[in-house]
């Protein structure tokens, strides 16, 4: 039936123009499904494209990253240890609405304690959830939550783009005060 179908659609192409129009009739791709190629469908909003996977069975994304230019590039002992003898990260995240801070296990990636102004019983206290007493509080309830959590040291590295002072050293002042001990590195 299908075979009819498509006869009938290239006679009638052919004696309604005239020409040979069979060829453009009926699209047929010339390439395979899985060519290994990228799709032709436009980028992602985020820049991950989908490609397919060695054997072309299905597609995986592929987020876009920088490669280290020297693959066997000697590691250092305290590289490859720092992350076992310094556990704990703090993490601060401070916006024009809210602060944020969290303390995380560096090799399971699992958040200890999290503590910030957006939560109901801080932000009910709360004049503002975003001054340096907003830090000052969110600094203290973190330890207090570090402390249930069996956690008394952690490690804090500021973001490139973020300074030492302020808002983010009232944060980590608190919790130096509330008596957890906190590493700062500076670069």
């Amino acid at each position: 039936m299908l075979k009819q179908a498509f006869r009938h659609l290239c006679t009638n192409s052919v004696l309604v123009l005239g020409v040979d129009a069979s060829r453009h009739a009926v699209f047929v791709p010339t390439c395979g499904i899985h060519s290994g190629q990228p799709h032709l469908a436009p980028r992602s909003f985020f820049g991950v494209e989908d490609y397919l996977d060695d054997n072309n069975s299905r597609p995986y994304t592929y987020q876009k990253g920088k490669k280290s230019k020297n693959p066997c590039k000697h590691v250092s002992f305290k590289q490859r240890t720092i992350a076992y003898m310094e556990p704990f990260t703090l993490d601060v995240f401070i916006s024009k609405r809210f602060v944020s801070a969290s303390l995380t296990h560096r090799v399971t990636c699992k958040q200890v304690a999290v503590a910030g102004t957006n939560s109901k019983d801080i932000k009910a206290v709360l004049r503002s959830r975003s001054d340096i007493p907003a830090c000052l509080a969110v600094g203290q309830i973190l330890a207090d939550r570090a402390r249930e959590a069996d956690v008394y040291t952690a490690s804090y590295t500021p973001r490139e783009r973020d300074k030492f002072e302020g808002k983010i050293r009232a944060v980590v002042q608190s919790l130096i005060d509330s008596g957890i001990d906190i590493k700062v590195y500076l670069d």
